[in-house]
């Protein structure tokens, strides 16, 4: 399993397209990870073993880490340009997630598209059955943003700030200016925290 990973892991950071990886892929991850640690467990600690396994353990855990976020930010980038994912490149997981975030991106899309041609949108969630409608509200092209700073403690996806401008995605850690008002959201909801700028 660890040719497989070193494979998918240079794979992603080398090329600027999604690679494909295996739909059980993750679970076999999983599943050597597990082997990795129960092994480490049950032998002498003093052994050369024990010292290589310690060692195959790390850069698994490096490698996957990093194929992880290389992937995260190409399926953001495919999803938020309304490219269509080969469902053939995704692993079992990562089809299943990137459905529900399809389908947020496209509605989102949407709502904003037509609010700002002054309609009102409608927003159906359907997999918690709620409608909600939004107020139009007129938006005045000259409106011009305050920001804030914040560090993200949390991943996010892409968003569309207050002023239509896109920003992200973030991961934990990663500084930025947004205006007032998505920074307020974001705080509030435990993704991030403002920084004083001086």
């Amino acid at each position: 399993m660890y040719k497989e990973l070193y494979a998918a892991w240079r794979r992603e950071n080398e090329e600027a397209s999604l690679g494909g990886l295996p739909p059980d892929f993750y679970s076999k991850i999983a599943d050597y990870l597990r082997h990795l640690n129960e092994d480490n467990k049950i032998l002498d600690k003093k052994s050369i073993k024990v010292t290589l396994l310690e060692h195959e353990a790390k850069n698994v855990h490096l490698m996957l880490n990093e194929l992880l976020q290389a992937r995260y930010k190409k399926l953001v980038k495919t999803i938020t340009q309304n490219q269509k994912i080969p469902s053939n490149l995704l692993t079992v997981e990562e089809a299943k997630m990137a459905e529900s975030f399809v389908a947020f991106t496209d509605s989102y899309h949407k709502f904003a598209k037509s609010l700002m041609q002054g309609q009102a949108a409608k927003i159906e969630v359907k997999e918690f059955d709620v409608k909600v409608e939004a107020q139009v509200v007129k938006v005045e092209p000259q409106v011009s943003h305050k920001r804030v700073a914040l560090r993200f403690i949390k991943n996010i996806p892409t968003i569309i700030g207050a002023d239509m401008k896109t920003y992200g995605p973030f991961i934990a850690e990663d500084v930025a200016s947004l205006p007032v008002e998505n920074a307020k959201m974001l705080v509030k909801q435990g993704l991030a925290v403002s920084i004083e700028v001086s």
